[in-house]
């Protein structure tokens, strides 16, 4: 068994004495981990990097296999992961989250695609919280547990939006709220893809989409907390304010 394909460098464990294995989200082939020789060696540490955009053969005799990777650097994301503390703060939260959600082996096209854009933008640090939670969003989607927002839940209104409702993922307006306002949990415009937001307005949208990840998505995969990376970022972002 042979493929070629791209993928974004998700996370590297010691295997043996100088071999890595690697767990990489690739275009064609979702999150796929493999087996790098030499991989624990000095020549392969500036190119194994978390977030680097790598060319890689997966080689293997059987499918189910491990199997082993040959690697070669496209783009390495260091500089730009260390160019600030929110960005790799922010590197650490996409790759934490692609390993904690991605099923092994299942292909995710639009994600990858939206992933590389997003670390590609890693430097510019007035675009990437609201590009970062636009991906959260998008995550949210691609694992099924994305949010309704077109319209009320309630009254089938479409504007005045400015709540969702824990249960359904669905936006409730205002009039809709009732006496479930005090449940309910807040729809900043950033969400509904009104324009361009400040920092304090796209905090708030990360705790409504972080309340998704924690209590729809994490339990549905049985893996609880969420990555602490994700929290860390949320953090540094909030200190911002």
């Amino acid at each position: 068994m042979e493929w070629r394909d791209h993928g974004i460098l998700l996370s590297l464990r010691r295997h043996g004495e100088s071999s890595a294995i690697i767990d990489v989200f690739t275009a064609e082939h979702g999150r796929h981990a493999g087996v790098v020789r030499g991989g624990a060696s000095r020549k392969q540490a500036p190119i194994l990097q978390p977030g680097a955009q790598l060319d890689l053969i997966w080689r293997a005799r059987l499918e189910d296999h491990l199997g082993s990777y040959q690697a070669e650097l496209l783009r390495s994301r260091a500089v730009a992961a260390f160019s600030g503390r929110l960005a790799l703060a922010g590197l650490n939260a996409v790759t934490a989250l692609l390993s904690f959600c991605l099923p092994e082996r299942e292909a995710h096209a639009s994600l990858y695609a939206k992933s590389e854009q997003l670390l590609d933008l890693l430097e510019q640090e007035e675009l990437w919280p609201l590009a970062y939670l636009r991906w959260e969003m998008m995550l949210l989607e691609e694992m099924g547990f994305g949010l309704d927002l077109t319209n009320c839940a309630v009254t089938g209104a479409t504007e005045g939006l400015i709540y969702v409702s824990p249960k359904s993922g669905r936006a409730v307006s205002a009039k809709g709220a009732g006496d479930w306002v005090s449940r309910l949990l807040a729809l900043p415009p950033v969400l509904l893809g009104e324009g361009d937001a400040d920092d304090a307005e796209i905090v708030q949208g990360l705790r409504t989409t972080g309340f998704f990840l924690e209590t729809r998505l994490a339990p549905s995969l049985g893996r609880n907390p969420l990555p602490e990376a994700r929290g860390r970022f949320v953090d540094a972002l909030t200190r911002r304010l």
